[in-house]
């Protein structure tokens, strides 16, 4: 298994949570609906997201054994 670390800055990522919560979305949920907005393109936001639908998938790979 291939594991990716990412640095995230924090004070970022608590924003995103907290603009997941408000929009009742998950974080990964969070990350498409600002780069389908048309928002400013993130490298980080595109790893963020991957990072995230890699775990999603463990987890469901995990579940389903």
């Amino acid at each position: 298994m291939v594991r990716v670390v990412l640095e995230i800055d924090t004070q970022l990522y608590r924003m995103l949570q907290e603009s997941a919560e408000t929009h009742q979305l998950s974080l990964e949920e969070e990350c498409c609906r600002r780069l389908a907005g048309g928002e400013r393109r993130s490298r980080y936001l595109q790893a963020l997201v991957a990072e995230l639908r890699a775990e999603d998938e463990q987890r469901r790979a995990k579940a389903s054994r």
